[in-house]
């Protein structure tokens, strides 16, 4: 795993445990309901970073007997619950936050200024995470030589591997969208005096967190299922491959993520005619390098060659 995912998880981690207290405080004290819907928001943001954080150390484990392919798509599985359990809890505690607050008549915001403030150092914190995590996501846009464009990120989005980045910026823009709701809704409470908008944004609070985990929980289930290379790796890997002079043909390629980093690929390859021994051996050996150069960190010990000989 990256040391620089390790860190945008960290930086999100010490955030979100911050905000959470000091939101939960503002909520006491203020007793918005659109409040409480951050509170949980920042609440669940901090259980799922301890859990990916679990998550990234656990697929690290060695190979087993009983895992013989390692322990890689651990992260998968962390990332799935903290979408599904935790995104969910913290968007029904939200959504029944709003319920209750609507069903139950009319409730009084006070101190309002205290919740502006905490919004405000909230959004500050969850801003600067956002950029860290960008930072990172980014630089794997570079290391392949292409441009930061618009475009190239949201490609980059679509097929990256790596949940842990992936689940840091959508619950940083998440947060950001939930402070700007709930900001909203308690200004238009506290001019109107009618607290219907402060228990609606709770509403869309909790809608949001909804949407993020679907999302999150869709993504996660590709990469548990097992996901293949990218389109843009598989027809580089097909390319340099049949560029290899003793090579006929590829018949055929399997390839599946057992972690963000590590890649089953399966290969056969039918050579030309009069090949010896030794000849063959240099072959498959490039079509191992030529593997490893389009996919450096892929682990060299899963990349299985089957050779087949043409014959007259």
């Amino acid at each position: 795993m990256a040391v620089g995912s390790k860190r945008a998880v960290y930086a999100a981690l010490f955030g979100n445990l911050g905000i959470a207290i000091t939101k939960f405080i503002a909520a006491i004290i203020t007793g918005s309901a659109a409040m409480w819907a951050e509170a949980y928001h920042s609440s669940s943001d901090t259980f799922n970073q301890i859990l990916l954080l679990f998550g990234m150390k656990t697929s690290t484990k060695a190979a087993s007997y009983q895992h013989q392919f390692g322990y890689g798509r651990e992260l998968f599985f962390w990332s799935f619950i903290v979408a599904t359990m935790l995104f969910g809890i913290s968007g029904i505690l939200s959504l029944d936050q709003g319920v209750t607050s609507l069903l139950h008549g009319s409730h009084k915001i006070e101190n309002v200024e205290i919740s502006y403030i905490v919004l405000a150092v909230a959004c500050f914190f969850e801003a600067n995470a956002l950029r860290i995590a960008l930072k990172q996501f980014t630089a794997t846009i570079k290391d392949r030589g292409e441009k930061i464009t618009l475009a190239s990120m949201v490609l980059e989005f679509r097929e990256s591997k790596d949940t842990a980045i992936l689940t840091v910026i959508v619950e940083d823009s998440a947060a950001i969208i939930g402070i700007a709701i709930a900001a909203i809704g308690i200004f238009l409470s506290d001019i109107t005096g009618n607290s219907v908008y402060d228990a609606v944004s709770s509403l869309f609070i909790g809608s949001l967190l909804m949407f993020f985990a679907f999302f999150l929980a869709r993504e996660n289930r590709g990469l548990l299922i097992g996901e293949s290379v990218t389109t843009r790796e598989y027809k580089k890997i097909v390319k340099s491959i049949q560029d290899i002079p003793e090579v006929n043909r590829l018949i055929t390629m399997r390839t599946m993520h057992l972690g963000p980093q590590d890649i089953l690929v399966g290969i056969q390859v039918n050579l030309i005619d009069n090949l010896d021994t030794d000849k063959i051996e240099a072959v498959t050996d490039a079509v191992e390098q030529k593997i490893m150069e389009i996919i450096p960190k892929a682990n060299r010990e899963h990349i299985f060659v089957e050779i087949e000989r043409e014959r007259t």
